[in-house]
Order: structure tokens, then C-alpha cells, then sequence
């Protein structure tokens, strides 16, 4: 029986609609919604959703950063996210090689989801180790 892995499809550019017309943008995005819902049919779509273009980011230590962003005008911004579970990373690139943006100039990211972060494996892998460092 295979096993089922989680990857997170994020979806870069948030202006890849520009220039099209209002009927062309319907078009595309009801070629979205079948994309999605053929995935919950199959049962590989555990979630997803756009994300709005106004956030915050935070940085230094203590938080003691806040600036605006993200620039939702930028080419890297994010636009929205899909988590999806399948049998392998090759399986993934397929669906997202189906994203109706991506004939528009949008980007599909796929990133593997760990079960826990690389900080938080080192630390349980060295338990002990530097106590008295």
C-alpha cells in the first residue's frame, strides 16, 4: 500500500490576470475551481485558499521588526496555497503542472511538508549532547 505524502502548492504571482479581459478571467478562473474540485473528488486536496495581498512581516529578534508586506505587485508574492496529499513529489509536479495560471505567467512552488522542523529533529537527535555547553 503506498504511502500518502503532504505537499504544499504555492501559487506565486498575484498579478497574472492582469491585461486579460473580465470573460477571459471568468474562463480561467472556473478552470481553477474544476482544477480543485476534480482534487477533492479524488481525495487529494486537503485544503486551500487565496491569500490577500496586505500582511505584515516580522523579523529581528524578539519580533522588534514590523513592516508592511507582502507587496502583492511583486513576482514572488504569494497568492493563495493548496495542501494536497499524494504518493510522491513526481505526482505533485503533475497536478501543479495543471494550474490554469501558469499559461498567464503564474508559478507553482511545491514544497514537501515535514512532520516537524529541522531546528526541532537536531534538537531531539542531540538531546543531551550540549547540556553543559
Amino acid at each position: 500500500m503506498p504511502t500518502t505524502s503532504e505537499y504544499l502548492l504555492l501559487f506565486r504571482g498575484t498579478q497574472w490576470y492582469k491585461g486579460l479581459s473580465p470573460a477571459e478571467i471568468q474562463k480561467v478562473m472556473s478552470r481553477w475551481r474544476a482544477w480543485y474540485s476534480a482534487l477533492q473528488t479524488q481525495g487529494k486536496m486537503k485544503g486551500g485558499l487565496p491569500l490577500l495581498s496586505e500582511g505584515k512581516v516580522i523579523s529581528g529578534a524578539r519580533g522588534r521588526f514590523v513592516t508592511d508586506g507582502p507587496f502583492s505587485e511583486s513576482k514572488e508574492a504569494i497568492g493563495g496555497y493548496f495542501l494536497i496529499g499524494v504518493d510522491s513529489l513526481e505526482e505533485a509536479i503533475d497536478i501543479a503542472r495543471q494550474c490554469p495560471g501558469l499559461e498567464h505567467g503564474a508559478v507553482v512552488e511545491i514544497r514537501p511538508v515535514a512532520q516537524e522542523c529541522a531546528a526541532s529533529e537536531f534538537a531531539r537527535q542531540n538531546e543531551g549532547r550540549y547540556a553543559n555547553a
